[in-house]
């Protein structure tokens, strides 16, 4: 298993949608291969961010680097538009007191142009992303 990129914005991959956004910590973040930067919710679940990518990918899984999120669903599609997607899987998150929450969830091999990341739940009101990496 390798991986893409630390980067997914060199990939031409863009963040299409979040359901919050503070101009300090905008969706960008979670793209940039960065952990000192992130994306921060506004308090109320679930949250979701959208991933596109600049041509269909072949995803083994993502790691998902975050802080205070207790449950992560990841759903996928096909299409040009971000539209009917279809559920590739889930993870409880363990509680990390003051640290980083690094998880790998596994995709088995799923065709991607978007990945939609659904925060059902989280250890505070507030929740932040800091870095997803794919690996192919």
């Amino acid at each position: 298993m390798k991986m893409i990129d630390s980067s997914l914005t060199s990939l031409g991959a863009k963040v299409v949608v979040a359901t919050s956004s503070d101009e300090n910590h905008p969706p960008e973040n979670i793209i940039d291969g960065n952990t000192k930067t992130f994306w921060m919710s506004t308090g109320m679940f679930p949250q979701e961010f959208i991933i596109c990518f600049a041509e269909p990918t072949m995803i083994s899984a993502v790691t998902v680097d975050s802080f205070n999120v207790k449950h992560l669903k990841i759903e996928k599609n096909t299409s040009q538009n971000a539209s009917n997607f279809e559920f590739v899987g889930e993870k409880e998150l363990e509680h990390t007191d003051g640290h980083i929450q690094t998880n790998a969830v596994p995709l088995n091999g799923s065709n991607a142009t978007h990945l939609r990341f659904i925060i059902t739940s989280g250890y505070d009101h507030f929740v932040s992303v800091h870095r997803v990496s794919v690996q192919g």
